[in-house]
């Protein structure tokens, strides 16, 4: 008699797990999720107290959490959380990290030799750093994101039109421009004081995560903190793992996630490029008889003429083929894009041929 098979674990949508992040990201399911952003301890070395000229003491990051003994066991501390965050990505999943001068470059080379492939990487230029107090070097006013695919291979999400969209039109650039998280962002714990050291501001994460997921999607924090990644998830429609080992940011996580609204539907939807919407084949137009055949089309400037075939193609002096193909003769063009070019008359009025397709589109998108 055949031994029952064991269930696979299932993934722990919406949850925070507590405890290590590499023992909590090896109980996962193998290329199980989407994305994964990491926030890991930046190892800032911080020798004594900071003061600010007026003798007053800075609030800075001197955690348990940020203490290693060296840089030899950071870098065996990188190497481990790295090597059970690439086994639980899925193939065309991706890794953002982010980090300051005192590590970033330390994971870059763990990235690369665990086999992830560098995408970009993006510098946050913070509006409000924090000054340099001893005036012994130059304020520290950003920091270092890098964007990385599981391979080389990786088909993984990038949301290119949508970004473009939010840059007024223009590429999405790699330096990108957000305040510290301050005000009524800033959470704070029982005792008034800002519960934690490096929370990171929600709009970061909003534009990363509409840059590179898609609604439904599971994003993994194995450094949850607070729960800014789970909270700007939750309101983009997407799911959240956090893993977080310190029960007082677990708790303030879950009350702050608890609070959030999801957007509805339709403001979930975001700019896509052509090559991402349904194909459409002229054929269908055809044959749905949006356009009959016989029926004349002129490009449009006006110079050239064609006519409807029943098979959806055109012809017209002594050229035939495909919307593009007769387009491309026409113009005596190696191509030619055959929606754009094509126009026909309807009530007096010259209309492109794509707003039919469009029409097409629109129905596949409601039935689905």
């Amino acid at each position: 008699m055949a031994r029952p098979t064991p269930e696979a674990p299932v993934l722990p949508l919406d949850t925070i797990m507590s405890g290590d992040c590499v023992a909590a990201m090896n109980a996962l399911p193998e290329n199980s999720v989407d994305l994964i952003f990491a926030d890991p301890p930046y190892n800032l070395q911080l020798r004594g107290e900071l003061h600010r000229p007026d003798n007053s003491m800075v609030d800075a990051v001197d955690d348990h959490w940020d203490q290693f003994e060296s840089l030899k066991a950071y870098d065996h501390f990188t190497d481990r959380w790295m090597k059970a965050a690439h086994r639980v990505l899925k193939p065309d999943g991706a890794i953002w990290v982010i980090g300051s001068y005192h590590n970033i470059f330390r994971v870059g080379a763990s990235l690369q030799d665990r086999g992830f492939w560098i995408l970009n990487d993006v510098v946050w230029r913070k509006t409000n750093p924090m000054p340099n107090f001893r005036g012994k070097r130059l304020t520290n006013a950003h920091e270092t994101m890098i964007w990385a695919s599981k391979s080389e291979s990786s088909k993984y999400t990038f949301n290119y039109e949508a970004m473009k969209a939010a840059n007024d039109g223009v590429q999405m650039r790699s330096d990108w421009t957000f305040p510290l998280c301050t005000g009524h962002e800033r959470l704070k714990n029982a005792r008034g004081e800002k519960a934690h050291p490096t929370q990171k501001p929600e709009a970061l994460l909003h534009r990363l995560l509409v840059a590179t997921t898609n609604p439904g999607d599971v994003v993994l924090d194995p450094f949850f903190g607070t729960g800014t990644t789970g909270a700007v998830a939750t309101m983009l429609g997407r799911h959240f793992i956090g893993i977080e080992r310190e029960e007082e940011y677990r708790q303030l996580a879950a009350e702050r996630i608890a609070k959030v609204r999801p957007l509805e539907r339709e403001a979930l939807e975001t700019t896509t490029s052509k090559r991402a919407e349904p194909r459409v084949p002229f054929g269908q137009l055809v044959e749905r008889g949006m356009l009959r055949p016989g029926e004349e089309l002129r490009s449009g400037n006006g110079r050239h003429r064609a006519k409807i075939r029943a098979d959806g193609t055109l012809t017209g002096d002594g050229v035939k083929g495909s919307i593009h193909q007769v387009g491309a003769a026409y113009e005596g063009a190696p191509s030619c894009n055959g929606w754009t070019y094509w126009h026909f008359r309807r009530e007096g009025k010259s209309v492109s041929i794509d707003t039919l397709r469009q029409q097409i589109r629109d129905e596949m998108v409601k039935m689905n």
